[in-house]
């Protein structure tokens, strides 16, 4: 079993910290003060540090870039008061793995230090990526001749048989869900639930009954009780697509299932706990998001903690004529048909575009084909591209109005997007083409009240 130092200042803590993680099998090591544990890390093969935030000496920022220097390798969980959540995420931002809140329960802290100690085996295990990809990963419904798909892959193979959160990154269309499910079909969870949300398409009024359920009479309509997403992934995987979209009303609510494990119905009094692993995917920039200060910082860093970058399309052409034929046999599949061919004019053609809309465009673009295809080939001539949006010429490019700055610009085209839209704020995020969190970002630094709105 895995050796753990821990760093308690506090001496009946700390004696009830080694007992409890002795009697689970770990090795422990224990310091009341920073230098001591500086120490015992210098001295002893350590897998994992637990420390307290306060420590008398050092405080928890200093002890971890201290201890990073001994051994940067080595996993750091950090506990601290309830009401110092803003120390613990600066503690992460310099290298702390996870943190836990006092008072915690040790069941809690267990399933801390053990997904700590699972995130750490596979980044070990990450490091000698390159020479796994000597060997060739398959897995259902995915194409990956690349290097870089099959760089995707060897990844899914080490995170999937752990307990680690997951987040997926990449363009949209380059399949996401696939990979989300691969994760979810290789893990020990295989065998319950797979339940796939999509915040997106899903009004903001809704999402949160939809995750978490709702009591009868919570609120108008509610004629019964309903079990929300959490519930229905329990002991298995719930995948929850566009997080970035999420309003943060809700990523509060996501923030406590996954430190605690437990939340309650909307409209409900009865805690619920449930048992499921997270996965979560984007194609936004989740750090400008940050920035902007619309994505919660505790949450983002709880969600990756493993990330998987899926390429677009673009980036692995050599798996396009692999790709090709999995569409062409799936179609035939569906049809009842025998499989069309492609001919190698079709193929040069399909692998000289720049794929905008990755894999799904891909797809839609060869269905098209099959379909206006006279015989049982495809070729050159059956292959349509979308055409491109038209893109302005530079004599048509607007300029500001005379005297107007770009911020002054930007706010009226804001009022005048809500004014077409009747206020309603989704309606008019839609119109400019922003999410809703960044559409409110901007009415907030322009002054304007976050007020009830209508339906979308």
């Amino acid at each position: 079993m895995a050796s753990i130092l821990i760093v308690e200042d506090e001496a009946k803590m700390r004696r009830l910290l080694e007992m409890n993680l002795g009697e689970q099998g770990f090795t422990t090591f224990s310091a009341g003060d920073a230098e001591t544990g500086l120490k015992l890390l210098n001295q002893n093969p350590i897998d994992l540090v637990l420390t307290d935030f306060r420590l008398p000496g050092m405080n928890g920022i200093e002890f971890l870039q201290a201890a990073r220097r001994v051994n940067a390798a080595v996993p750091v969980i950090i506990m601290t008061a309830y009401g110092s959540v803003e120390s613990a995420v600066e503690a992460m931002k310099v290298g702390a793995s996870d943190y836990v809140l006092k008072p915690f329960s040790l069941e809690e802290l267990a399933l801390v230090v053990r997904k700590e100690l699972d995130a750490s085996n596979l980044r070990e295990e990450n490091r000698s990526l390159r020479e796994a990809l000597g060997r060739r990963y398959k897995y259902e419904n995915i194409v990956a001749r690349s290097e870089k798909m099959q760089a995707v892959l060897a990844l899914v193979e080490r995170v999937a048989p752990t307990s680690a959160t997951v987040l997926i990154g990449g363009e949209s269309g380059v399949g996401k869900d696939l990979v989300a499910r691969a994760v979810h079909q290789h893990s020990h969870r295989a065998s319950g639930p797979f339940v796939k949300i999509n915040s997106t398409a899903i009004p903001e009024t809704l999402l949160e009954s939809e995750l978490f359920g709702y009591e009868k009479g919570a609120f108008s309509g509610a004629t019964a009780s309903k079990p929300g997403k959490f519930e229905l992934a329990n002991k298995g995987t719930l995948f929850l697509d566009e997080i970035g979209d999420v309003p943060q009303s809700i990523q509060v609510k996501l923030l406590r299932v996954l430190q605690e494990r437990e939340f309650e119905r909307l409209g409900g009094t009865k805690t619920l706990k449930v048992d499921v692993r997270l996965i979560a995917a984007t194609n936004r920039d989740l750090r400008a998001a940050l920035e902007e200060g619309t994505f919660r910082e505790d949450l983002y860093y709880r969600l990756n903690v493993v990330a998987i970058d899926i390429p677009p399309l673009r980036e692995h052409k050599e798996d396009i004529p692999d790709l090709a034929r999995f569409f062409l046999e799936k179609f035939a599949r569906e049809s009842g048909e025998p499989a069309k061919q492609i001919t190698p004019a079709a193929l040069e053609l399909l692998v000289r575009f720049h794929w905008p809309g990755n894999v799904r465009e891909l797809e839609n673009i060869l269905q098209r084909a099959v379909a206006l295809s006279a015989g049982n080939v495809i070729d050159a001539a059956d292959i349509h591209f979308d055409p491109a949006p038209q893109r302005p010429s530079a004599e048509t490019v607007p300029v500001l109005p005379e005297g107007m700055t770009l911020e002054q610009w930007e706010e009226e085209i804001i009022r005048e997007a809500l004014h077409r839209a009747n206020g309603n704020k989704s309606q008019a995020a839609r119109s400019l083409g922003l999410s809703r969190n960044a559409l409110r970002y901007r009415l907030s630094k322009m002054g304007v009240p976050d007020s009830a709105e209508k339906d979308s």
